[in-house]
Formats: C-alpha cells, sequence, structure tokens
C-alpha cells in the first residue's frame, strides 16, 4: 500500500509537471514582446473571395518596436507598407488594439486608429478586440457600416501567430509561421528609419 501512495504521487508530480510544460508561460502581451525585432512570412488561410488580392502577395509582419506598454507590429501587404497593429497594455491585463493606417508619405489615412479594447480578459494564447465606440462612428461616417461589427482577433499558439477579422457573414484570418524569421523589411510608412 505505501509504495501504491507513493507510485500515485509519482504519476500526480509528473502529470503536472508535463501541464506545466504544455502551458505557455506568461500573458499574450509578454509572449509577444519576446519576439521582438523578428520578422515573419504568413499567408491569407480563411477563403472569402474578397481576400484574393492579399492571399496573392507576399505578407510580413515585423514585431519592430516593443516598450513596457506597447507592441507595434507593421504588416507589409507585397510593397505596401501602410499598415502598422498597435497593441498596448491597458490596467486590469486588459489589451488595446488599434490600426495605424498612413500614405506614403508619412500621411494618416482617412481610416486610421480604429480598432477596439478586450472586452473578456486575455489568455496566454488570444485576445478579442470588438470595434470601439470611435471605429463605430468613423465607420458610419465612411459608409462603411458593416464594419461596424467588427471584432479583431489575436491568437499566439506554439509556432503561429494569426491576425483575424470576424462580423457577420465575413472572416477574414492571416497566419505567420514563427518558427521561420526572414529578414526585416523596410520601416513602415511613416516610421523613422
Amino acid at each position: 500500500m505505501k509504495y501504491r501512495v507513493l507510485s500515485l504521487a509519482v504519476l500526480a508530480v509528473g502529470a503536472c509537471s508535463v501541464q506545466q510544460e504544455a502551458a505557455p508561460s506568461g500573458d499574450l502581451f509578454e509572449r509577444l514582446s519576446a519576439h521582438c525585432g523578428e520578422a515573419y512570412e504568413g499567408r491569407v488561410v480563411s477563403e472569402d473571395p474578397r481576400d484574393a488580392d492579399w492571399a496573392s502577395q507576399r505578407l510580413v509582419m515585423h514585431v519592430r518596436e516593443c516598450s513596457e506598454n506597447e507592441i507595434r507590429i507593421p504588416l507589409h501587404v507585397g510593397e505596401d507598407r501602410s499598415r502598422t497593429w498597435v497593441i498596448t497594455r491597458m490596467g486590469e491585463g486588459q489589451l488595446r488594439l488599434k490600426h495605424d493606417h498612413r500614405h506614403e508619405d508619412g500621411s494618416e489615412d482617412v481610416l486610421t486608429q480604429y480598432g477596439g479594447d478586450t472586452v473578456e480578459t486575455p489568455t496566454a494564447q488570444r485576445a478579442e478586440f470588438p470595434a470601439d465606440d470611435f471605429s463605430r462612428e468613423l465607420f458610419e461616417r465612411e459608409g462603411i457600416p458593416a464594419s461596424m461589427e467588427n471584432v479583431w482577433s489575436i491568437t499566439l499558439t506554439g509556432d503561429t501567430f494569426t491576425y483575424a477579422l470576424d462580423r457577420p457573414e465575413r472572416h477574414f484570418a492571416a497566419e505567420f509561421d514563427l518558427t521561420d524569421p526572414v529578414s526585416a523589411p523596410p520601416p513602415p510608412w511613416g516610421a523613422v528609419e
């Protein structure tokens, strides 16, 4: 009996060790910050015909700038360097995602700074960002009311970073392979070299 209890205790400790190894350590922001300076190639994985142009282009995300509370990730679509995802750590473990869109001369696009804050606490793997009031007003003003229901998400699993956009009757997703860094692309439009 004594050996049986000891065996069960060893098995329980072993199971806990395996479980701890399998679970990612740190929160999503910290895990993403660990990739600072790296660039990764990706591809469109959604099947909406409206995404054909992006699917035909080379996608590169560059975890370019990281501070204690902000990560800036330019997204290059072919030669287009207009997009940067800005992830900000907010209070109470919440995150904010904004889309900084620029013209080639560095000036802001009309559709810029849209995004939202997490409503539910992000996990170490995923965060969802429903469109905030600023974004809904912007989309309504610019005549794209369907976007008022946008929910963006970032998912970071073992070897993959996924950026997605969902709303009724619309799904877009792009995956980036984190196992194979590529050369850093040029700075996004509007950034200092």
